[in-house]
């Protein structure tokens, strides 16, 4: 639970990629803070994944700007909401950028860096004045991109960028705009054991070794990052926008 708790009660959020990772530990944490929340995500299990009258699961695609702009205007009526949690993202990896697909690419760019973008223009109109909270989920990918992971941290660098130029242009408002920066979180859907064990054997890891490549030799799961999402919903960083914060144990290719 957020540690100021009775701050989110009552109020509107809206998260993507909700119904597993780091979407879900989100939500899970704002209900439980006594929040409404509309979580959103491709996956049809986000619709029944939380039974309580506080949470609204929508099917949906957030590269569908038509579909995204309806269901978040229905979720505010004819209220406001006071936050989002734009998570929802796909990873693409072990492609070169002399071999990169280009449908991989495209992929990546329209559910990394332009639904974003859509997210945004969704809910700008509708975010509270004074209150109003985002916070983009990047990708230590930002800050220490990786061989042949081009077409995600090309996406997730764009996503960073925009979200600087929304802190920027709302910032009279009110409205605080940051991103964090998770580690690879490794109990989510983006990391099939495939996946997993293909990127260990690139960098000559044991998967394990992989999953904990960071200062603190930890590995980062799904609640650690919510954690951080919350409190920079919350009061405690009321005082900060334009922010991007590392949540992944210490990169010690940044440091």
């Amino acid at each position: 639970m957020p540690s100021d708790a009775s701050y989110f009660d009552g109020k509107r959020y809206v998260v993507t990629g909700a119904a597993n990772g780091i979407g879900h530990a989100c939500v899970e944490r704002l209900l439980e803070a006594g929040a409404k929340v509309l979580g959103i995500d491709l996956a049809p299990s986000v619709s029944t994944t939380f039974d309580t009258p506080l949470y609204s699961g929508v099917v949906a695609n957030v590269t569908d700007k038509k579909r995204i702009a309806s269901t978040v205007a229905e979720f505010a009526g004819d209220g406001s909401i006071d936050g989002v949690v734009s998570n929802a993202g796909v990873f693409i990896s072990g492609q070169n950028i002399a071999d990169l697909d280009m449908q991989d690419w495209q992929k990546s760019i329209a559910v990394n860096l332009t639904s974003h973008l859509i997210m945004l223009q969704s809910t700008i109109p509708l975010l509270t004045d004074g209150r109003g909270a985002i916070v983009v989920v990047g990708s230590r990918n930002v800050l220490a991109p990786g061989a042949g992971a081009a077409a995600y941290s090309c996406a997730k660098a764009g996503a960073t960028q925009l979200a600087r130029v929304a802190a920027l242009e709302l910032g009279a408002r009110g409205i605080r705009v940051n991103v964090v920066h998770p580690d690879a979180v490794f109990d989510t859907a983006l990391w099939t054991q495939e996946k997993l064990k293909s990127s260990a054997r690139r960098y000559g890891m044991t998967v394990e070794e992989y999953k904990s490549q960071n200062l603190l030799k930890t590995e980062v799961g799904q609640a650690n990052v919510a954690e951080a999402i919350c409190a920079l919903l919350g009061s405690a960083f009321a005082k900060t926008t334009g922010a991007q914060i590392p949540v992944d144990g210490g990169n010690m290719r940044v440091v």
